[in-house]
């Protein structure tokens, strides 16, 4: 099944329907900022209780998420109980690649996340974006070459924010 066109504001409203306590994290968080970086999927730092587990589930149910880079015949059972056994996905869904982390690289997880996390309105929906210095913390942790020119970029957005609030 092909991924349809990528639609991060589709992703955030289905989580915000359901009702899942989320901080965006990645690009999308970093384009939120002012960061001219284009990406390709939107990823979330979740709260990992039950009850949000069970809601995250229902709202990649919704979506018709798959696993993303496995093959087609993997079992894998989309519930709250396989989310809480793992800490990071990777999904396909049909309003494009949604990845699911709980605990990112350089953080501890959901609570670390939201204490810095900014709300921002976009057209109507209310989400929380981790900050910029959240971001550019993460992606000094990953170290992938991509993250180290993001951080840069980040560090100038950041500049540009200061001098002119």
């Amino acid at each position: 099944m092909a991924t349809r066109a990528f639609d991060p504001l589709r992703l955030l409203q289905a989580l915000d329907r359901h009702g899942v306590r989320f901080v965006v994290i990645g690009g999308i968080a970093g384009r939120l900022h002012g960061s001219p970086t284009v990406t390709r999927d939107l990823d979330i730092c979740h709260a990992r209780d039950g009850a949000n587990q069970e809601a995250l589930a229902a709202t990649l149910r919704e979506l018709h998420a798959r696993l993303r880079g496995v093959e087609q015949d993997v079992p894998f059972r989309l519930d709250a109980r396989t989310l809480a056994a793992g800490d990071s996905f990777t999904f396909e869904t049909d309003a494009g690649d949604f990845d699911v982390l709980g605990t990112p690289t350089g953080t501890s997880g959901y609570d670390e996340l939201l204490r810095t996390a900014e709300e921002l309105d976009l057209d109507g929906l209310k989400v929380r974006v981790a900050s910029i210095d959240a971001l550019i913390h993460m992606k000094r942790a990953a170290g992938r070459r991509k993250d180290m020119v993001e951080v840069e970029i980040l560090a100038a957005v950041r500049e540009e924010l200061d001098r002119n609030p």
